[in-house]
């Protein structure tokens, strides 16, 4: 959960934003302080107080500009819209979204040689890659040993809602499993798609003396990650 996603939500616990966003995400047009303001019977000022704290976190878009496109003396109104914030709170942290666009391009990109599972895994080792490749990109780390790679990865993967747990100093442990509970539904398949990422993450990391182990347990991820020599 990103610290943005907690403060769109934390504003949206007053009752009174709560209906004006809501108000104005199913207006056809952007929305006046004025309107916002009869939508829910408070006074404008109020109003334009609520209005901007949604603005200030991200739910909402302030512009100048006539709502009828004409001209007129003096300033134009402010009018509010909803921008393309999507806010999902979950705890434990869950990326659904992640699995989801690997199993569609898998579908997409499935080659005639492969099954289904294996186009899927092949699609995850692939944005694992990637991602561990732009991170080394960004970085620029030089050589990675396991205690510093761990570091490393323990940062990207909290992002994505891993919960990783340093046991020891050479290996990881990550205490949520993000696809959870599609995983409870398939463990062969939505294990293989981790596993797969996670090793290839690594890999483009150049964490070349990081291994990713399949190491099931219950209520956490499938996925433990460790020295090579251990």
């Amino acid at each position: 959960m990103t610290d943005d996603a907690v403060r769109a939500v934390a504003a949206l616990d007053d009752e009174l934003r709560r209906r004006m966003f809501a108000f104005i995400r199913q207006s056809p047009a952007p929305v006046t302080r004025d309107e916002a303001a009869r939508s829910v019977g408070i006074s404008r000022k109020l109003a334009a107080f609520h209005l901007d704290k949604l603005v200030e976190v991200g739910l909402l878009r302030a512009t100048y500009a006539q709502p009828d496109g004409i001209r007129r003396v003096g300033r134009a109104p402010k009018l509010y819209q909803p921008t393309d914030l999507h806010v999902q709170v979950s705890i434990p942290p869950r990326e659904h979204g992640l699995l989801a666009e690997i199993l569609l391009e898998a579908v997409r990109h499935q080659r005639p040689e492969e099954s289904g599972p294996q186009a899927a895994v092949r699609v995850a080792a692939d944005r694992g890659h990637a991602l561990g490749k732009a991170e080394h990109d960004r970085l620029k780390p030089g050589r990675l040993g396991t205690e510093r790679a761990l570091t490393y990865i323990a940062h990207v993967l909290e992002e994505h809602g891993f919960e990783p747990a340093r046991v020891e100093p050479t290996r990881l442990r990550l205490d949520n499993c993000p696809f959870h509970p599609l995983a409870a539904k398939d463990p062969d398949l939505v294990c293989g798609i981790n596993h797969a990422f996670l090793a290839a993450y690594c890999e483009g990391l150049r964490a070349t003396t990081v291994q990713a182990t399949l190491a099931p347990r219950p209520g956490a991820c499938c996925v433990e990650l460790s020295s090579r020599s251990s």
